[in-house]
């Protein structure tokens, strides 16, 4: 897997600039399996820690290509902390970590090597749409969360 230093994409003139204040989930916004996880993550992220934003928005699919991934298929959701991306299952143990107590407890599975985490996510992931179906349109927030996510 390759990796690019900490904020990375502010000097990629292909990724428009936006706030990085906070943590970024960029996720399949037609995936019904994929927002269900973001709206666990709404109702359990007390502290407002993470902000969200489609993988087929402009900006996200931007941060596909930036982070070398397929920019149509989507098979990851990307956690960006501190200017850093995490991918596939180790991005979402850490989603789950900044959830706090009982969800941190998640992180115990970081002891089972990435080799061994990352293809059963990637299992799931290539069989999300039947697992759970597709959207037509791409996920909005209620008004609620609206100020959750970047447009």
């Amino acid at each position: 897997m390759h990796s690019r230093p900490a904020y990375s994409y502010r000097s990629d003139p292909a990724v428009p600039a936006f706030a990085d204040d906070h943590a970024l989930i960029v996720f399949d916004g037609e995936c019904i399996f994929c927002s269900g996880w973001v709206n666990f993550v709404l109702r359990h992220d007390s502290q407002g820690r993470y902000r969200f934003i489609t993988a087929q928005s402009p900006l996200g699919e931007a941060l596909y290509r930036h982070y070398w991934l397929d920019s149509r298929s989507y098979e990851t959701n990307i956690l960006i902390e501190n200017g850093v991306a995490f991918l596939k299952s180790e991005g979402t143990l850490r989603m789950a970590a900044g959830l706090g107590l009982p969800w941190s407890l998640s992180s115990a599975m970081r002891i089972i090597p990435r080799a061994l985490r990352d293809p059963l996510y990637e299992l799931v992931a290539r069989n999300r749409y039947r697992i759970a179906g597709r959207r037509n349109a791409c996920f909005v927030p209620t008004p609620e969360h609206r100020s959750r996510f970047i447009a």
